[in-house]
């Protein structure tokens, strides 16, 4: 019997550390999500999306960075609790994120949340240009840019978000790994 109780105690403290791995590359994939816009993509969006405000700038920056990176979770991880985990993780952060003025979570909370349903939206997307321009243009309706911006702003606008992409999935893999394919056996 006590050889029993030692495989379940074995096996509850196993599952207990992966859970605990788990979390913690989360929380390290999340805090590669609030990495601060580069001051180059900040001014280009308050040049041509925000009427030359800086700070709307960077806010919807890291809020297009926080939406991509939950969306790469969502979409690209193996294991469908990556997802969960990420979403967790990005919560607790954003609730201590120093750019969210106190009493202002809720409101946080919801404008990242319509960010992450129009960016989906856009990456699910594929008509016209496809899903990278109607990302570009996502990000220029955010900033203000509501009459039809010139293609090379959506172009640049795309190439920032698609770089926030390629980022996410970068630090995805590296933290929660990546598929392994094999040889089949030869007949």
């Amino acid at each position: 019997m006590s050889g029993r109780i030692g495989g379940q105690l074995s096996s509850f403290l196993e599952v207990w550390r992966a859970n605990r791995s788990d979390r913690a590359r989360a929380r390290a994939y999340v805090a590669t999500l609030f990495t601060e816009p580069s001051v180059e993509a900040a001014t280009w969006l308050a040049k041509h999306g925000t009427r030359g405000d800086v700070d709307h700038a960077r806010w919807e920056l890291r809020y297009a960075r926080r939406s991509l990176g939950l969306i790469a979770a969502q979409r690209d991880a193996l294991n469908d609790q990556t997802a969960s985990l990420v979403a967790r993780a990005l919560s607790a952060a954003l609730a201590r994120d120093p750019y969210v003025a106190a009493g202002k979570l809720r409101v946080s909370e919801q404008q990242l949340n319509t960010r992450l349903r129009a960016y989906s939206e856009a990456l699910a997307n594929r008509a016209g240009a496809g899903s990278a321009w109607h990302l570009g243009r996502t990000l220029l309706r955010f900033a203000g840019r509501v009459e039809g911006a010139p293609p090379e702003s959506v172009t640049q606008a795309s190439d920032i978000l698609t770089g926030y992409l390629t980022d996410a999935n970068e630090v995805l893999l590296q933290q929660f790994g990546g598929a392994v394919f094999t040889e089949p056996p030869s007949r």
